[in-house]
């Protein structure tokens, strides 16, 4: 495999490339495997000129890594990161919708954040370049597919990220247990920014010190906080909601 080329895999990831445009060199599959959704990705990338060789699945399971292949993995060229200028603008006549992750490291969390993103209309993702997960196979067959429709943005220093989202308008608000209220009590509706923090440790002091407010996630029972990918659709959908609400 070359250098410049990026694993796909699992039947959804697979479908969702070809959906999209994304530009793939190579598709392989399993032998014997043609039925159902399989058939109609070959028929697809047929379509579409693409090759499609047939091997053990042995070969798939070492291009696979530990992911699940269902059959399936395509070779396809690195997927193409955006600025944050672009995600801004991409958003048009709706005020921006972005989030950014605090040095998230799991890549199904951030696969997970991906697929509720689309769910969501979020604009785009923001991911730092160091001490957080790239996109890579296990993201990409987490978000089943989102990956190829939400822009990403990796970014340098967070602070100065935010500096830039506030500069353009945007609120930036954080969620952590010791947030000023619940969240679904925050005015949401407008530009904004929702940070997540990475697993464990939650949001950086300097960090939650720059956002312009702080929200918590009520927790009844024993366990003291939520995965970070439940904890960022709870606050996205709540995005949503208040947002179409007010669009009435």
């Amino acid at each position: 495999m070359a250098e410049s080329s990026e694993i796909i895999v699992g039947r959804n990831s697979v479908s969702e490339a070809l959906k999209s445009g994304r530009s793939i060199n190579k598709i392989f599959i399993a032998k014997g495997q043609r039925q159902g959704s399989v058939r109609e990705i070959i028929g697809e990338a047929r379509d579409l000129g693409l090759m499609v060789q047939e091997v053990e699945p042995a070969k798939l399971d070492v291009l696979a890594g530990n992911n699940r292949h269902q059959g399936i993995v395509a070779m396809a060229a690195p997927i193409s990161y955006v600025e944050v200028e672009d995600i801004l603008a991409a958003a048009a006549d709706e005020p921006p919708f972005v989030v950014l992750l605090d040095e998230l490291e799991d890549p199904h969390n951030v696969g997970a954040i991906l697929r509720t993103a689309d769910a969501a209309g979020v604009h785009g993702v923001l991911i730092p370049k160091r001490r957080s997960c790239p996109i890579s196979a296990t993201v990409s067959k987490t978000s089943a597919g989102a990956v190829e429709y939400v822009p990403v943005a990796r970014i340098g220093n967070i602070s100065q990220t935010i500096k830039q989202l506030k500069a353009a308008g945007l609120w930036i608000v954080g969620a952590d247990m010791d947030g000023d209220k619940d969240y679904y009590e925050a005015d949401l509706t407008g530009p904004i920014a929702v940070i997540i923090g990475s697993e464990g440790k939650g949001m950086g002091r300097i960090i939650k010190e720059q956002c312009d407010f702080v929200v918590r996630i009520p927790m009844r029972g024993k366990i003291n906080s939520l995965n970070a990918s439940v904890a960022c659709s709870l606050l996205l959908y709540e995005i949503l909601r208040q947002r179409e609400l007010k669009n009435r």
